[in-house]
């Protein structure tokens, strides 16, 4: 609290601590603490008392520096001392505070007992002038008139200001309030018509407010947005531009928590801002465990697929994927992901084609996964605690191998051949394409950890080439001769001639002195699909790797075990099943 002399600022603490006018005041009252269990929002509140006399200048900029608010003390009976408040007190904090961190004031008018009249008048004119200045009040000391509510008041501009959300001069909310908002009414508008339906308010009231709206109390909402705007309500739902207003409403009648309450539960800081703890909730991820969305999170990203799929092809046309990212801040998903995943024949991502790209994107990088769902209203839509609960966090991969079982539903395969063996035809022959797209250019030199942390190796050369092959062997015996990794060669090409490979044995004798099922034929040059018999095989292989050479040989086996990794094929999970990495 800051004062001019003899305007009872100090009694205005003495009063709000014992609830009685003190008989007796000293020049400045000592630091008090209030505890957040007395106080109407629930935070403890330290009141520091300052006057001019009371501290020497050395100390200003440290007191001011730690003050989250300021109340600026005048009397309502001395015009000198509602001078003082522009002529020196505002400038004196302004030159004493970060310019860029500004500190909300509240203008205190003291000894209003003393007057029939009101000071603000005079006052609003300064209020229009400063827009650091949250409100004004009048009270007295004397008789204990909005002691409470000046605290209140103090409290409330820090918790709720009004700075970051308003401007004075405009009458209007600031852009990024704006931009805040209108992410939250595309996020709340389920069914992605523009407007929120009764139901999709009383959902929205619910999460924010903990309680739905009486019918008659939403009416009344929607009949004031009617009253004031022409496109404000359309068909009975509240449009972007209602639901702005009303913001716009509750912030110029002071009602500034409406608007942070709701701002904060879609994950906004003080700042604007997505906060850090909403987008990265904490996720424990233990050494050789992966991740992988669950039931909950796939449903979720269901629901948002059907909510901009307008046309209902089971594809997301460019301007249907844009207007699903709307709600973040870039475009996370590149022209690239098209060549990735499955697509239709205009070239749209596909409904399996978008879940793959999800579950990639948790497999290789699920803090991108986690921040994603956040911008989408995960924890909100989907009412969970936060994006965390819609991960899950497999085993340690050697407890798979030593109960022969694995929990898992996405498997990793790196793919390495050399320059021209036609990895890139397989890469995309496994979304259902029969064309060679673009090409790999293998990195012998140097193989990363991250390169040969997988489930199983598809090591793949050219029959046409006499020298492609070497390149596989010498890659097997460099880096995975020794390792518990499956590995498959893959004959590609298998179309055209077979040429005698320069290696010192054939591909399949390699195969056989290394205990590794013989090399599997592969050709996309086909009029159809290519076939997916060989994916099957090498998710088989991932789900089960403690087979024996023995059984990799068995056509039994393969007949037995392939089952299930089909069945996941016609679920459209095949996809997610086995991630390709080029090499």
């Amino acid at each position: 609290l800051k004062k001019t002399i003899n305007v009872g600022k100090t009694s205005l603490i003495m009063s709000l601590v014992s609830e009685e006018f003190p008989d007796v005041v000293p020049y400045r009252a000592e630091e008090i603490t209030i505890p957040a269990d007395v106080t109407p929002e629930r935070v403890p509140t330290h009141i520091v008392d300052y006057s001019g006399i009371s501290l020497l200048s050395v100390c200003l900029g440290l007191c001011l520096s730690q003050a989250n608010v300021i109340c600026i003390v005048y009397s309502v009976n001395n015009k000198k001392s509602i001078e003082k408040v522009t002529s020196h007190w505002i400038p004196l904090i302004t030159e004493n505070t970060d310019k860029d961190s500004r500190v909300p004031l509240i203008l205190v008018g003291n000894k209003s007992d003393l007057v029939e009249h009101s000071s603000m008048e005079t006052i609003l004119p300064i209020m229009n002038q400063y827009s650091e200045i949250e409100t004004c009040v009048e009270c007295s000391a004397k008789n204990l008139k909005n002691i409470s509510e000046l605290f209140y008041y103090a409290q409330k501009a820090v918790l709720h200001p009004t700075g970051p959300l308003y401007c004075p001069e405009k009458k209007d909310m600031k852009p990024l309030c704006v931009k805040a908002l209108t992410r939250i009414f595309k996020v709340s508008d389920l069914d992605n018509d523009g407007t929120l339906n009764d139901n999709e308010l009383n959902f929205f009231q619910r999460m924010c407010f903990n309680t739905p709206l009486e019918p008659q109390a939403l009416e009344d909402v929607k009949n004031v947005v009617r009253r004031n705007l022409i496109d404000g309500v359309c068909d009975n739902g509240l449009t972007l531009k209602g639901f702005l207003f009303l913001h716009t409403l509750f912030i110029q009648r002071g009602r500034h928590e409406t608007t942070w309450t709701v701002l904060r539960r879609f994950g906004y800081d003080d700042d604007l801002e997505l906060n850090q703890d909403y987008l990265f909730p904490p996720l424990k991820i233990p050494p050789d465990c992966t991740t992988e969305l669950n039931h909950k999170a796939y449903l979720f990203l269901q629901g948002v697929f059907d909510k901009h799929d307008k046309d209902r092809d089971c594809a997301l046309s460019p301007e249907e994927l844009k207007d699903l990212f709307d709600v973040f801040p870039y475009m996370p998903w590149g022209p690239d992901v098209n060549n990735t995943v499955c697509t239709n024949d205009q070239g749209w991502i596909t409904y399996q084609g978008y879940l793959s790209q999800w579950t990639l994107t948790t497999y290789l990088d699920v803090q991108r996964c986690l921040e994603y769902l956040g911008y989408l209203g995960y924890s909100i839509i989907a009412e969970q605690e936060c994006q965390a609960s819609g991960i899950t966090v497999t085993r340690d991969k050697k407890i798979d191998l030593q109960k022969k079982q694995t929990q898992r539903s996405v498997f990793h395969c790196n793919v390495f051949g050399d320059i021209g063996s036609g990895k890139s035809g397989f890469l995309q022959g496994f979304l259902g394409r029969n064309l060679m797209l673009h090409e790999v250019f293998p990195d012998f030199d140097y193989l990363a950890d991250a390169d040969m942390a997988c489930d199983i190796v598809c090591l793949l050369y050219d029959v046409n080439n006499p020298y492609s092959f070497e390149y596989c062997a010498k890659v097997f015996k460099q880096y995975f001769m020794d390792s518990k990794t499956p590995c498959m060669m893959i004959a590609a090409k298998s179309d055209l001639p077979e040429a005698r490979q320069t290696y010192g044995c054939s591909p399949l004798e390699f195969c056989r002195r290394h205990k590794m099922p013989p090399p599997q034929s592969f050709t996309c040059n086909t009029a159809g699909a290519p076939s997916r018999d060989i994916y099957t095989k090498l998710t088989t292989m991932a789900m089960y790797p403690h087979i024996s050479q023995a059984d990799l040989k068995s056509s039994t086996f393969w007949l037995r075990v392939s089952v299930g990794a089909t069945v996941f094929a016609v679920l459209g999970f095949a996809m997610c099943r086995v991630l390709l990495k080029s090499r």
